[in-house]
């Protein structure tokens, strides 16, 4: 069975580590805030301004003041702070944020990324996405495998670019890939979804990749 949303969540979640700020994009990235591993200490960053983000809260406990980048509702924590977008994308543009997890619209065999637009639909704009994916030392993707029957892995994204060669890791429901940078081809399978086989990757992929499982 491929991955739900929150199981591909929770598979970005085994990424992090103790200590990391970590920044949450918009969509599957914000589950990330309710499935850290236990015992782990992480500083979520917001580029709208807010580091050490709690989980999602409950019905009924919502503040419509404190929201993350996507306009979701959160909690805070006994770290959290705030601050204008200039100190934000200070600490994004200054590599002190250490993983971002972010959606993806397409990614290419080489690791090139779009995920801000899609050409005739009105978006309000780029956000911080391209300050991201140059100032952050580590990128993760998570997005489902296809969209309309089309493959999100592709050997050149049509779509306008966030940034080239900045995917490290891409996590879909159906497999986990990194790029590794440099070797071709980039796209290296390390990981399958539970009764997910790599012919089913294969025919789902339009990407060039090798396997690498244990």
């Amino acid at each position: 069975m491929p991955w739900n949303r929150e199981q591909i969540a929770a598979r970005a979640a085994r990424e992090l580590q103790d200590g990391f700020y970590v920044n949450l994009g918009i969509g599957i990235p914000t589950l990330v805030a309710n499935l850290i591993p236990e015992g782990m200490s992480i500083q979520l960053h917001s580029e709208n301004g807010m580091l050490g983000m709690g989980p999602f809260p409950f019905e009924g406990e919502q503040d419509p003041d404190l929201i993350n980048a996507g306009k979701e509702t959160i909690t805070q924590i006994p770290t959290t702070s705030f601050f204008d977008s200039v100190a934000s994308f200070g600490m994004v543009r200054g590599g002190h944020i250490d993983i971002s997890i972010l959606g993806g619209l397409q990614v290419s065999e080489t690791g090139d990324l779009a995920n801000w637009t899609i050409p005739g639909k009105m978006v309000k704009g780029m956000g911080g996405a391209m300050d991201l994916v140059a100032g952050v030392p580590r990128i993760v993707v998570v997005m489902e495998h296809c969209a309309k029957g089309e493959s999100r892995l592709v050997k050149q994204c049509t779509l306008p670019l966030t940034g080239k060669s900045v995917v490290d890791l891409v996590i879909t429901d159906l497999a986990v890939f990194e790029v590794r940078k440099g070797e071709a081809p980039a796209l290296r399978l390390i990981e399958l979804a539970p009764d997910v086989d790599v012919a089913e990757v294969r025919a789902n992929t339009a990407a060039d990749f090798v396997e690498s499982l244990n």
